[in-house]
Order: C-alpha cells, then sequence, then structure tokens
C-alpha cells in the first residue's frame, strides 16, 4: 500500500492548483480526479482572469482585493495562457448611475494596490470602441482584465505538481476512506474496474458539485451542509462586432453579461445564474437561459443575436458555500475552506471559489492544514512561472516561434505559443515542413501534437484535446473527432 501526506479529491483547477503548492512544498501527493482534469466547472467559466467588479456592489471587498492582486501574479507567472483583455461598459438609459460607476472603477482601479493593466476612464461609443453597438448609445466606461484558457491552466497546474513528484491519476473514483491510527485508509477504483488502497495524513475534497459526497465517504468525518449548486450558461456565435475588446452589458434586472471576442470568428457570450438540482456531471443551458442572453445582448448590438445563430453552448455547475442567500446571483463566490472537527487524521473541504483566485486558495488550504503537515515547506508559488511561462515579452516570443517554424499558418503558431509556451518545442520538434508533424487531422492539429497531449497532458479522448487541450472543436472540420479517435486507439 502506498503512503501519501495528501490525497486529494477533483482535478479542477483548486484541486490541481492545492497539488503543485504542496508537491512544491516537499509533500508527497496524490491527486484522483473521475474524469479529464478541468473536466466539468473549470472549463465552462467565462475564460476570464479577474477582479470581479460587480461583485463591489455586493460588498466583497476582500474577494475583489484578492482577485485583482492574483490577477497581476496570474498575468506574470502565465503569460502565454493570460493575457490583458479591454472591457467597455456602455452607459445605457436607466442602467447605473455615472457616478456609481466611476466610484466602482476607481475602486477596482486601486484596491489590489499595484497595477500592471491601463487604468478605467470614460470613452465616446462613437469610434472604435463602439464597434457593432446600436447607434443611440453614446458614451461608456473603460477598463481592463483578463482571459485565460480555463482548462488549460488546470492542466499546467497539473503538469507542474507531477514534475514536483506528485501522483496524479485521472479516471480514478474516490470510493472511500476511513481513519486508521493518524491516516486516512482511501479506497480508489480505476477506469478499468480495478481497485487499490492508499494511505494519506490528510485529504483534501476539492470535488466541486461533488464536495458533500466525497464528504459523506469518509467514514468519521462530519458532514456539512451541500454547497449551493448554481449554473452558470454560455453561448458561442458568429463574431458581431470588429476589435480585439469586450463588451460588459447592464441588464434591467441589475445582472450583467459579457460579450467576448473568442477564437477569432466568434463571440462568447454569458453568463447566467439559475439554481441546479440535477446531476452535476451533465448540465446543459436551457432554452430560456439562451432566449436570456440573446435578449440582454440585442438591447445592444446592432446585429441581433438569436438562438438559431448559437453554434456552441456550455454551462457549468458551481459548487458555491450556502450563506442563506435566496437568490443565485447574490450568493457568495468567495471561497469557503471547512476543516474537520476531529484530530489528525484531518480532511479539508473546498467550497465555491473563483478560476482567479485558485493559486491564493490553494494557500490558504495549506496554511489550515500545516499543523496536521508539519513537515511542509514554505508558500512559493506567487512568481514561480507556470511550465512554458519564463517569457518576458509575448510578441516577442511569438515571433520566434514563427522564425524557427515558418511553415506554420499564422492561426495555428498563435495557438501553440499560447499553449504551450516556451514548451512549444517538446511539441515540434526540430520538425521543418508539415509533413514532419504527422497525419493532419485537421485545423492545425497534427498527429505529434496529439501523441504529445497524450503522453504528457493526460488527453485520452477526442473530446480531451478538441475541448479541453483546445477550443478546436470550433474549427475543424466534420470528421476530426471520429479520425481522431482512431488515431488514440491506435496509439495505445
Amino acid at each position: 500500500m502506498q503512503d501519501f501526506d495528501l490525497l486529494i479529491v477533483g482535478g479542477g483547477i483548486n484541486g490541481a492548483g492545492i497539488a503543485r503548492d504542496a508537491a512544491g512544498r516537499g509533500l508527497k501527493v496524490l491527486l484522483v480526479e473521475q474524469d479529464d482534469l478541468a473536466a466539468h466547472t473549470s472549463s465552462a467559466s467565462t475564460k476570464l482572469i479577474h477582479g470581479g467588479l460587480r461583485y463591489l456592489e455586493q460588498a466583497e471587498f476582500r474577494l475583489v482585493r484578492e482577485a485583482l492582486q492574483e490577477r497581476e501574479r496570474l498575468l506574470a507567472i502565465a503569460p502565454h495562457l493570460i493575457r490583458p483583455l479591454p472591457f467597455v461598459m456602455p452607459a445605457p438609459e436607466g442602467g447605473r448611475p455615472a457616478w456609481l460607476i466611476r466610484l466602482g472603477l476607481f475602486l477596482y482601479d486601486h484596491l489590489g494596490g499595484r497595477i500592471s493593466l491601463p487604468g478605467s476612464k470614460r470613452v465616446s461609443l462613437k469610434d472604435e470602441w463602439g464597434a457593432g453597438l446600436k447607434p443611440g448609445l453614446a458614451r461608456g466606461f473603460l477598463y481592463s482584465d483578463c482571459r485565460v484558457e480555463d482548462s488549460r491552466l488546470v492542466v499546467l497546474n497539473a503538469l507542474d505538481a507531477r514534475e514536483r513528484g506528485a501522483d496524479i491519476r485521472t479516471r480514478t473514483r474516490f470510493i472511500e476512506a476511513r481513519r486508521e491510527g493518524d491516516a486516512w485508509t482511501a479506497r480508489l477504483r480505476a477506469a478499468d474496474g480495478a481497485e487499490s488502497e492508499v494511505r494519506a495524513r490528510a485529504i483534501v475534497n476539492a470535488a466541486g458539485p461533488w464536495v458533500d459526497r466525497v464528504l459523506a465517504r469518509a467514514r468519521g468525518a462530519e458532514p456539512e451542509r451541500p454547497p449551493r449548486l448554481v449554473k452558470g450558461s454560455h453561448i458561442v456565435v458568429p463574431r458581431r462586432y470588429a476589435g480585439e475588446h469586450a463588451y460588459i452589458f447592464q441588464n434591467p434586472d441589475r445582472r450583467i453579461v459579457f460579450a467576448i471576442p473568442y477564437e477569432r470568428d466568434f463571440t462568447l457570450i454569458g453568463t447566467t445564474d439559475a439554481p441546479w438540482h440535477g446531476d452535476p456531471a451533465a448540465p446543459a443551458i436551457s432554452e430560456e437561459e439562451t432566449a436570456y442572453l440573446c435578449e440582454s445582448v440585442n438591447r445592444y448590438l446592432a446585429d441581433p443575436v438569436t438562438p438559431a445563430d448559437v453554434v456552441h453552448s456550455y454551462a457549468g455547475v458551481r459548487p458555491l458555500y450556502d450563506d442563506g442567500e435566496a437568490e443565485a446571483s447574490a450568493v457568495t463566490r468567495d471561497y469557503v475552506l471547512k476543516l474537520g472537527e476531529a484530530e489528525a487524521p484531518q480532511i479539508l473541504s473546498c467550497f465555491g471559489g473563483k478560476i482567479t483566485t485558485y493559486r491564493r486558495l490553494a494557500e490558504h488550504a495549506l496554511e489550515k492544514l500545516a499543523p496536521f503537515l508539519p513537515a511542509m515547506g514554505e508558500p512559493w508559488t506567487a512568481d514561480a512561472p507556470l511550465p512554458g511561462g519564463d517569457i518576458a515579452d509575448f510578441d516577442a516570443f511569438l515571433a520566434e516561434v514563427r522564425g524557427r517554424w515558418p511553415f506554420l499558418s499564422e492561426a495555428t503558431a498563435l495557438r501553440l505559443a499560447r499553449a504551450y509556451g516556451t514548451r512549444i518545442g517538446r511539441v515540434l520538434g526540430g520538425a521543418g515542413r508539415p509533413a514532419d508533424l504527422g497525419e493532419d487531422l485537421g485545423g492545425g492539429l497534427h498527429a505529434r501534437e496529439v501523441d504529445y497531449l497524450t503522453a504528457q497532458e493526460w488527453a485520452r479522448t477526442a473530446e480531451d484535446i478538441l475541448w479541453r487541450r483546445s477550443r478546436l472543436g470550433l474549427h475543424v472540420p466534420p470528421g476530426t473527432a471520429e479520425r481522431l479517435e482512431k488515431h488514440i486507439g491506435s496509439a495505445a
């Protein structure tokens, strides 16, 4: 039976972030995930690293301050995955008063301390900042946040954790655990049905929407109130406006909806907030949510969006801590970390949280576990680049990539540079022409990249590659998934 300091249940952003931090502190770590990394909530976000401007109205000042500080840190340690994104907020009649918006943006500019992104300002919507908007909208406000490839952020944290000694097991279910002396004995089940047992001095329950179920399977652990499950849905439509800025639209119900340039040819629109009582593994956007998102953006866009325009949609279930708020949109997005009441061996459960604050959540989780894991090292992740993130100037780096592999299309060179950063050579190697990359599976995806993803990044299916290791599912021709599954099967 293998012994570990820490067993982490859940391969979303929180579990992967904690695994990376803990492994870097010298702990022996095992992470188990029942599906693929980022298979659920962590790949269904709005793809933003942001402070959460709207949370200021809910007086979530600590959350916003921490998120703004983390935005700066993540931009520095993962400049290939995370990049600045300007946001324009049109000021419609009947919207929030201008003075209130200016006050909120002033706090947003200063609450987190030093920032590298441009500060906010008022802008005219008669020029490029109003591209694609209805002509009656004259003025608005400009501020900055960042965009991110959410599921790749999870994978890179897991990759770094593994390189620092962590054991990462996907398609592995946590069945149960029982206290035996000063450790947990946990039973696990692999995808082929084989079961095994491991011992761990502590468990981190980062199972997201399944957090209460994991607690129920840990014998002797004190039950917690189930998380408040809230579904957030998004739609993707053909691009609706020129420019690389996003819009944040105010609605009469006081909620906001984003419209974001997405994958070159599309606009991403979201999100909704709806209570969810179904299976956390199978959320889907409803007709009502689609209609709501279309109606929300059509108050602003000159080119209306209809449900028939939707080329892709996705939904994720957020496991929020149930603080008793009646409205789903009012439930805190802050994270809550709960230790069990018993002494060692300990279990720590993670509720809520945002992708932006995952790194700080990991630090806080290990702070709470420090009394039970005294050999743990000091925090270290604040300025340590994620794999491929040792880039001082991304534009200069991209130019180097184009020079070294000139046969790549502009779109493919950019995608690979963003996805792998300075590790792009591990994917492309000494290739001097397209044929050196193996079979072209469509959309700039070649066999060599697929082989890398299956060997190094836990990809096992076409869906893993087309929708989580990349967003090529939006670009590849029909039949790509089938050819990809065949290639993966033949290489296994």
